[in-house]
């Protein structure tokens, strides 16, 4: 990966890494996560609005039931909470979940990073806050797309201070090269170029959400 890219901590001292003493025998052993797919093959484009394909939607359908075997692994007697990213998370959290063969329950956060920008902003801001407590729960926060990091990170020290028993990220794409603080993630889908991308519920301006697929977006259609 780039050299600009954080220095991932073993995911078991992720605890440590928020103020947390890491010694519950009751949080979860993550057990060799499969590695990330790289997705830098481009492929033609159905859609008229793209460049090209990265991720196609069988491509997506095969990585995410190996992720949900992996979560379902590390946590099958540990009930854990998954929090979903809306808007953008909500198909991986859909086909994810439908992967994981263990309990488990479900809740969605939004917060505000892009508004209709290609560009994080940088300032996050809770718009729906989570309908159930995260205390004493092993939580797995799924997101589409880690790019600058900030929001994921937010979010890991907002439920850390909410007293969640353990704290996982799981990210269906990682953004090579763009990440700007340290991020604990122990699940990775794809590492992808630094390209705006659209599709499985990734967006522009609220458009591309419903594509089957993950593709690069023509430059001149955000361009400044």
């Amino acid at each position: 990966m780039s050299s600009e890219s954080p220095e991932f901590i073993h995911p078991t001292s992720a605890a440590a890494a928020f103020g947390k003493k890491p010694s519950s025998s009751d949080s979860p052993e993550f057990i060799h996560p499969t590695p990330a797919v790289a997705a830098f093959d481009e492929q033609p484009s159905p859609h008229g609005d793209l460049t090209s394909v990265l991720i196609s939607k069988e491509q997506l359908a095969s990585r995410i039931a190996q992720m949900g075997a992996d979560i379902t692994q590390d946590y099958a007697d540990k009930n854990p909470l998954l929090i979903g990213v809306l808007k953008g998370a909500v198909y991986f959290m859909t086909d994810l979940t439908r992967r994981i063969d263990c309990p488990l329950t479900m809740d969605f956060m939004a917060v505000s990073s892009y508004g209709d920008a290609h560009r994080s902003s940088g300032v996050v801001r809770i718009i729906k806050d989570l309908n159930e407590p995260v205390t004493d729960r092993h939580v797995i926060i799924l997101e589409d797309i880690l790019d600058t990091g900030l929001t994921l990170k937010y979010l890991a020290r907002n439920f850390h201070g909410r007293g969640a028993a353990s704290i996982a990220i799981a990210t269906l794409l990682l953004k090579e090269g763009t990440q700007a603080v340290p991020l604990d993630v122990q699940y990775v889908g794809f590492t992808i170029p630094d390209a705006f991308v659209v599709g499985y519920g990734l967006d522009y301006a609220q458009h591309y959400r419903n594509l089957p697929y993950i593709g690069i977006l023509k430059p001149a259609l955000y361009a400044e």
